[in-house]
């Protein structure tokens, strides 16, 4: 039967039953702890224990020889169907156990496995011996705390993740991998390079952009602001918060309150924090009467808003509670929407392209059980969907029922370059909006209807965004985002007159750059422009002065040739245009 089994569903079993063999390990180590939980996961595994002192790293390299232990004793895995009483018995001194038991239907068949001494409630499924498990193809990765049920007001469990896989080949391959994933970590090279801080003290999830971070965000906004002008685009602004009456109208407050901010009180009024623009958009499409000569209207903001997350799922610039949508909005007639959703789903995807994000999955949703709206709106809706992803060529898997209450949608998911997809651009209609608010416009039959309204986030927010660019390109960002274009950089104290020179004349014609004057040596200066991965180090000395040219060096150690500066300037140009690397 394991031959039949594919490569997932064999690592699905491999690990299910290693956090089994972790788990005993844990209790032979820790008598008197409490298990709770342990399900594979994506590449790995994990086991929540509440026990009696704090796990320390070296904790990890002792339950791993436990486990290798068991793993040598080539255990079966035995399962057993049992009643909910019976079960009561067999974990009557686990706590948690008994009270997943409780939660159970009183008709569910209830089962246990059992591996060497350990027994633990689970449906399954595992591998038929533990000697299919190799004793070097596993490890245990790192300890983590973990709310019991995910529950804040519930006990803190501690949490060991681990990873398993076939062969110690395929082991050493995810850790060098999982390697190269720490060292991208954004929040790491964010601190390297100082691009952004949190700062808990003053308020959790919230983005400080330093200059440098502002630099590469200001270059995204300006590529933004141009691509949606050239897109037929005009570009709103609008207030950060609202009345209570607008989120009552929206239906944010019957459905999203507990993900807002709490109200203020201003002139006998509440008013929240914006979660989201849409509402405000609408408010300014009803400022005047519509007609179908008028629409499509296509409006953008960059429009910053406030979330509610609870602190335990904050995480660096990827989980934020406040943050700058780059949102769009579409109000069409039914006509136009065929054409309109092929035209945003290219812009989306020539925008991926140019920040250097080539491999996208498209996700088509469908209409769910419950929903608002003419069923032949939906179907209008989801066509043009399925259109405009087959007109591209697009790879896309479809989630039958699976689109919001409101509307379809297609969402996008970039790879990066560690092979990660990151869940960015939604292309989501919405049937309820435009009901909640009367929104109409006057056909070309003198009668008023409802538009179409197309929600466009494309990519989805520009801390989150920034996070992901951050890891796929490590920090050393394409030339046009770079903070740092280039850093001139004299020999000798003589010639800093004309690095300052060379870095005025960049500077003057739009370029990041800047001269290092300081009183280090000049290898130190390359080597420490290397590091903060300025992509041109421009060296300057008594020919370069004399010939008005500069000798450019790369962050990864290539020389070029000298250059004149017209010469260079042209050269960073071009590399600015097409965006290139380097």
């Amino acid at each position: 039967m394991a031959d039949a089994l594919t490569r997932e569903e064999k690592l699905y079993r491999i690990r299910h039953t290693t956090a089994h063999v972790m788990a005993e390990a844990v209790l032979k180590i820790f008598p008197e702890a409490s298990i709770a939980i342990g399900p594979p996961v994506e590449n790995g595994f994990y086991y929540d224990f509440k026990l009696p002192r704090s796990l320390k790293p070296e904790d990890l390299e002792v339950i791993e020889e436990e486990m290798r232990g068991i793993l040598g004793g080539k255990h079966p895995l035995t399962r057993e169907v049992v009643g909910k009483e019976r079960a009561r018995e067999i974990f009557r001194d686990q706590p948690f156990k008994l009270e997943l038991i409780e939660d159970l239907p009183e008709d569910v068949e209830v089962s246990t496995y059992t591996v060497d001494t350990f027994v633990d409630l689970c449906k399954g499924p595992h591998v038929e011996s533990t000697a299919e498990i190799h004793p070097k193809a596993f490890k245990l990765l790192s300890i983590a705390g973990a709310y019991w049920r995910g529950d804040e007001k519930r006990p803190m469990l501690q949490r060991i993740y681990g990873t398993a896989w076939e062969t110690p080949k395929e082991l050493r391959e995810h850790l060098n991998w999982l390697a190269e994933v720490e060292k991208r970590d954004h929040r790491k090279v964010g601190r390297e390079l100082d691009l952004f801080s949190t700062h808990e003290e003053a308020g959790s999830g919230l983005v400080y952009w330093h200059p440098k971070g502002a630099r590469i965000r200001g270059a995204i906004e300006d590529f933004w602001r141009e691509e949606h002008r050239k897109g037929g685009y005009d570009m709103l602004y609008t207030p950060h918060v609202g009345k209570s009456w607008l989120w009552e109208t929206s239906g944010h407050l019957d459905f999203y309150k507990e993900n807002m901010y709490s109200p203020m009180e201003l002139d006998n009024a509440e008013y929240f924090a914006k979660p989201m623009n849409c509402p405000f958009h609408i408010m300014v499409y009803q400022t005047g009467k519509r007609s179908y000569r008028d629409l499509p209207l296509r409006w953008g903001e960059l429009g910053t808003v406030y979330r509610y997350e609870r602190s335990g799922v904050l995480h660096g610039l990827l989980r934020v509670r406040g943050f700058t949508q780059d949102d769009a909005h579409i109000f069409c007639t039914p006509d136009q929407v065929e054409a309109e959703i092929l035209e945003v789903l290219q812009f989306s995807m020539n925008i991926w392209e140019a920040f250097g994000f080539h491999k996208i999955k498209a996700y088509l949703s469908t209409r769910p059980e419950k929903s608002v709206g003419d069923p032949a709106d939906w179907d209008r809706a989801t066509e043009s969907l399925r259109k405009a992803l087959e007109a591209e060529g697009m790879d896309y898997e479809l989630d039958q029922g699976g689109g919001a209450f409101y509307g379809p949608k297609i969402d996008l998911k970039v790879q990066d370059v560690l092979g990660r997809e990151w869940q960015m651009t939604t292309i989501q209609f919405d049937f309820n909006l435009p009901e909640r608010f009367n929104m109409t416009f006057v056909d070309r039959d003198g009668q008023e209807k409802r538009p179409y309204m197309v929600h466009r986030a494309l990519l989805g927010s520009l801390e989150r965004f920034f996070g992901v660019l951050i890891e796929h390109y490590g920090g050393a960002f394409p030339v046009w985002l770079a903070p740092q274009q280039a850093l001139v950089v004299p020999v000798a104290p003589a010639f800093n007159e004309y690095a300052r020179t060379v870095a005025k004349t960049l500077f003057a014609a739009g370029y990041r750059v800047e001269a290092d004057l300081s009183d280090n040596r000049m290898n130190a200066k390359i080597r420490s422009a290397q590091q903060q991965k300025v992509p041109y180090m421009l060296v300057v000395g008594e020919a370069e002065e004399e010939a008005r040219a500069v000798s450019p060096r790369t962050r990864t150690g290539e020389r070029p040739g000298t250059m004149s500066l017209e010469d260079f300037e042209s050269f960073l140009a071009e590399k600015v245009r097409k965006k290139e690397l380097l």
